[in-house]
């Protein structure tokens, strides 16, 4: 049975999957590194996404220039291999407009 080719428009998804299992593989994860050594990595790097656990995984910064102009940073701590809350850095989140 020979399998049709793909669209070149579906290429771009077929390796987004292919290769999701191992980025998540790949990523640094909080849980196996010491709360200096995750801190670190982020103030070192500025924006980076770690794991914090199985398929769990979010972006951190170091400060709010690696967020985009309409976004605004808030602390976060993660569980870390000798912390249960560590403080990482920030994560960037929307602004919130109050209206009048």
């Amino acid at each position: 049975m020979r399998i049709p080719p793909l669209p070149a428009a579906m290429l771009p998804l077929a390796l987004t999957l292919v290769a999701a299992p191992a980025l998540a593989q790949s990523l640094p994860n909080s849980l196996n590194m010491s709360c200096a050594a995750t801190a670190n990595l982020v103030q070192q790097r500025g924006a980076v996404v770690i794991a914090t656990g199985p398929n769990v995984y979010d972006r951190y910064v170091s400060n709010q220039g690696y967020c985009d102009v309409d976004q605004t940073t808030y602390p976060v701590w993660l569980q870390t291999a000798d912390q249960n809350q560590c403080f990482i850095g920030y994560r960037c989140r929307e602004r919130l407009l109050h209206s009048r």
